[in-house]
């Protein structure tokens, strides 16, 4: 009798345990199939994934590159060209359009794209408008259950996994407390022992489900997928020299430049008040005294 008792007990606990994984297993897949097929049918403009990947500034300095409008030189040193310079000539795109214009109001001194990249406001305004605007396109991704819920679901949970345990322990003890007799008591011992087994794998069971639903971050593996294809398209030297011209906002900063008094190169009470013509006597090798040198 304690058998068929404990055969029946066991058998109820392992189908609600299982049963709960098994329904967070059809939940879980559901959310991911949806997931998936939101991404899937996602079509990211290019300059909205650069820009995801902040990487919307290099993309339109490459742009300009290859439309003729941008030269940057080995030091990362942007200059207009003379198409550049012509205000009838505009990117159709806004990102491109922005950074030209932040180009225009700095030329003819000396910038590099990093120092407008993070510096020039009204360059980071018309760059935020421009994601705000494409951000607000992308669908409501649903989230993937991850088993932290509230706090009161969280001791629930708790609850449950204790209770688990007691019973596991005390069906054992009962299981082995008497010896069956007759096939039908061994029978219903059987399936109480594999009900106890059962229970210990049920963990490793949840892990296995959370492991094949997860879902991972296919938006930001779609985004990552590919380089804008204007950056795509630079050679292999161009792509040095924009990088390099992302990556310094300290150099050249024509119209910006902001002196600190307390720099080791003003030492010689050397006060740079034409960047773009000191640049130039340097290139030359003319050995010309910066203005207003003394």
């Amino acid at each position: 009798m304690l058998q068929l008792v404990l055969a029946l007990a066991v058998s109820v606990v392992s189908a609600a345990v299982y049963g709960s994984i098994g329904l967070r297993w059809r939940r879980r897949a559901r959310i991911r199939r949806e997931i998936l097929g939101l991404v899937a049918d996602l079509h990211l403009e290019p300059y909205h994934a650069a820009l995801l990947r902040n990487e919307a500034t290099e993309a339109a300095a490459a742009e300009l590159v290859l439309d003729g409008f941008l030269r940057i030189d080995g030091e990362g040193v942007a200059r207009l060209t003379e198409e550049g310079r012509d205000p009838g000539r505009t990117p159709s795109h806004p990102v491109p359009a922005a950074l030209l214009d932040a180009l225009r109001r700095h030329d003819p001194e000396p910038v590099s794209i990093g120092w407008i990249d993070r510096r020039d406001e009204q360059y980071m305004v018309r760059r935020s408008a421009y994601g705000s605007e494409r951000q607000a396109l992308l669908p409501d991704l649903p989230r993937v259950p991850d088993g932290e819920g509230s706090r009161l679901s969280a001791c629930c949970g708790c609850v449950g996994i204790v209770l688990v345990m007691f019973f596991w322990c005390l069906a054992g003890v009962l299981l082995l407390a008497e010896r069956p007799h007759g096939a039908q008591e061994w029978a219903c011992a059987g399936v109480a022992a594999l009900g106890l087994v059962a229970l210990v794998f049920a963990e490793r069971a949840g892990g296995a489900v959370r492991a094949r639903t997860e879902c991972g971050d296919p938006l930001g593996d779609a985004i990552r997928a590919e380089r804008h294809p204007a950056f795509a398209a630079l050679d292999e030297q161009q792509r040095c020299h924009v990088l390099l011209s992302i990556g310094d906002d300290s150099r050249w900063r024509g119209v910006d430049l902001v002196v600190d008094e307390d720099d080791e190169w003003l030492d010689d009470k050397v006060w740079w008040e034409d960047a773009y013509e000191y640049r130039a006597a340097d290139e030359d090798g003319s050995g010309a005294t910066p203005p207003g040198s003394g």
